[in-house]
């Protein structure tokens, strides 16, 4: 799947404007607060139909409209195919693919898949286990669509045990009958787990290779930690009903793949708590390229791959990787910046370039 064209309408600082993307490497250069950020934020929620900076959605709406608007252009060998995205603060999305209604685009078979990655998202490397939960389980739901239900089951089945353990805390309920629930949430919970423990094993030696690449000065390792040791649902059922006693005391499951964690290593130290910023940098980025190769591998098309801001703290050895890299993986990728001399090659003729001024888009030549 390719993306071909996006039309942002009242979305951001954008009025109304559309971009044609090629295929490879594009580069959108622009002073700091010209919109290129914007432009990103508007091709992932295109993709989506949700934000990738603000849980805030009204904040994409542009000041002083009423609705914004994405309208995403994409083809796969089926021919061609329109996203489009209605959104206004107090009202539900509009979100429709090929003119019918949807409920989510995420949903939509063969939809571009897209990947990230903002200054922020080092969160994603120091941050809580949560944020590492959730974008494995994100990344496992993009790998095989059909299994993306499993962690939505283990969760309701968990918020039913845990309310269940409420009610026994106030005197409404037995222990006793926690182990219903007990053998509904290791099934589900084991399931989620073996998921995500080969999810972890198909991204380690491309982690490994990318990051050493990128410039890590020894072999990084990326690898699953899991809270529970169980080898099949039974054990993880056996785990839970041990820990019954621990669980009234303190009010919830304490135990299972909601604890569970993705970690990060360099030279046996975990990043999470070691390692520099620029090392932590480094991570995400080879966490992020090694996904979408597997992603490409294994799904009809790779993720277009939206970096924001990502040579300003990067030296001229990564910065020439990092686009090497892109260059020669498949897919698109889309790069900000706020000179093109921040990104090595950029004049090349198999590079395009986007320049971003006072809420427009101009699509500038490489030089002859």
């Amino acid at each position: 799947m390719q993306v071909l064209s996006l039309n942002l309408r009242d979305f951001r600082s954008y009025h109304d404007v559309s971009v044609e993307l090629g295929d490879g490497l594009t580069v959108v250069t622009g002073p700091n607060g010209a919109g290129k950020t914007n432009l990103l934020e508007g091709l992932y929620f295109a993709c989506t139909g949700r934000s990738c900076r603000t849980n805030n959605e009204r904040e994409v709406v542009r000041f002083g409209a009423g609705t914004a608007r994405t309208l995403l252009t994409c083809q796969d060998a089926d021919g061609r195919h329109e996203l489009s995205v209605g959104f206004a603060p107090g009202q539900s999305k509009v979100m429709r693919a090929d003119g019918a209604m949807v409920d989510r685009l995420l949903d939509v078979t063969g939809r571009p898949l897209v990947s990230v990655f903002l200054p922020d998202r080092l969160e994603l490397i120091k941050g809580a286990p949560a944020l590492r939960r959730a974008h494995l389980d994100q990344f496992i739901a993009a790998l095989w669509p059909g299994r993306a239900a499993t962690r939505r089951l283990y969760g309701q089945a968990l918020a039913q045990r845990n309310a269940l353990i409420a009610r026994i805390r106030a005197g409404r309920g037995s222990p006793t009958s926690l182990s219903s629930w007990d053998a509904q949430l290791a099934r589900h919970g084991f399931a989620l787990m073996s998921d995500r423990r080969t999810a972890v094993a198909m991204i380690a030696e491309p982690f490994r290779r990318i990051g050493v690449a990128l410039g890590l000065d020894s072999e990084p390792e990326v690898s699953y930690r899991p809270r529970s040791a169980a080898t099949d649902a039974g054990g993880l059922a056996r785990d839970l009903a041990e820990r019954i006693d621990s669980d009234l005391e303190r009010g919830f499951t304490g135990h299972g793949p909601h604890r569970d964690d993705l970690s990060t290593e360099h030279d046996g130290h975990d990043l999470r708590a070691y390692g520099s910023q620029g090392q932590q940098r480094l991570a995400l980025l080879a966490l992020l390229l090694a996904e979408r190769g597997v992603l490409a591998d294994h799904r009809p098309s790779a993720p277009v791959m939206l970096l924001d801001d990502v040579m300003s703290e990067l030296d001229r050895d990564r910065r020439q990787a990092l686009v090497d890299l892109l260059r020669s993986s498949p897919g698109q990728s889309v790069i900000t910046a706020t000179d093109l001399e921040h990104v090595p090659g950029s004049t090349d003729q198999d590079i395009a370039h986007l320049a971003v001024a006072d809420g427009c888009l101009l699509a500038m030549a490489a030089p002859a």
